[in-house]
């Protein structure tokens, strides 16, 4: 069930999802704001969750099993270009955040909904693949390989972190973003390209469609079944949607 919320009152339930659609938000502040939530779930001894669903100004991110050798160019000449390049302790690889792709961050406390790390990510994995089936989009996952991918390349990465059993970062899913700038990193271990459910569809395909296939999929995967929406946040920094033509 899906409530909506005007302002933020964290539900104190211990079976529901708050779920938070923001926009367009800086990197910076999403972070902040994982952690912030994070921190509170650890403190809890419940099932309590929250979903970050947003998309950021371009950003280069790199997790644990990325290199700097997996981004075309260097760190200098993205900042030149006004991208910053972030180093981050999540899973995954080397990834491009930017408008037109979703950016999911659960925070899930996994010990007390009974799930382990493996398990997990092949939950998140799964929610996206019952988002492909709802498109009409033919997908899979692997085994060794995080993420979700079809024939014509990658379209969803994941990369998890965890502290105390909560877990924060999660995933992005392109839904309609510039192929040209997110094919600038190389995103899995196999050399695969980023592709979108545009480019896949053929046919517009616009971000809150596939954003109410997510949560609702993720909360049901997950075991929520009241999911509370908030769409703003006082004091959250806010981003643009323009991105960057010099690369």
């Amino acid at each position: 069930m899906l409530t909506a919320k005007s302002e933020l009152v964290v539900d104190r339930s211990a079976d529901s999802l708050d779920v938070f659609l923001l926009g367009v938000v800086e990197f910076e502040s999403a972070v902040a704001l994982q952690q912030r939530f994070r921190d509170e779930l650890i403190s809890r001894g419940d099932r309590h969750g929250v979903l970050i669903v947003c998309e950021h100004p371009a950003i280069v991110t790199i997790g644990r099993e990325g290199s700097q050798s997996h981004v075309k160019g260097d760190a200098l000449e993205w900042r030149r270009a006004g991208v910053d390049v972030r180093w981050l302790n999540r899973g995954g690889g080397a990834w491009i955040q930017a408008p037109g792709q979703l950016s999911v961050y659960p925070i899930i406390p996994l010990r007390h909904c009974g799930i382990g790390l493996s398990e997990y990510r092949r939950r998140l994995e799964f929610a996206v693949l019952d988002v492909c089936r709802e498109l009409h989009v033919a997908a899979h996952r692997m085994d060794d390989e995080p993420g979700v991918f079809c024939k014509l390349g990658q379209l969803a990465q994941v990369g998890v972190a965890v502290r105390s059993w909560v877990s924060y970062h999660g995933l992005t899913l392109n839904v309609r973003p510039d192929l040209s700038l997110v094919r600038q990193t190389r995103s899995n271990s196999r050399g695969v390209k980023a592709t979108s459910f545009e480019a896949v569809r053929q046919r517009l395909t616009e971000v809150p469609q596939v954003r109410e296939s997510l949560i609702r999929n993720l909360a049901e995967r997950l075991g929520y079944e009241t999911t509370n929406l908030f769409t703003q946040i006082p004091g959250l920094r806010r981003g643009t949607r323009s991105s960057n033509d010099n690369f």
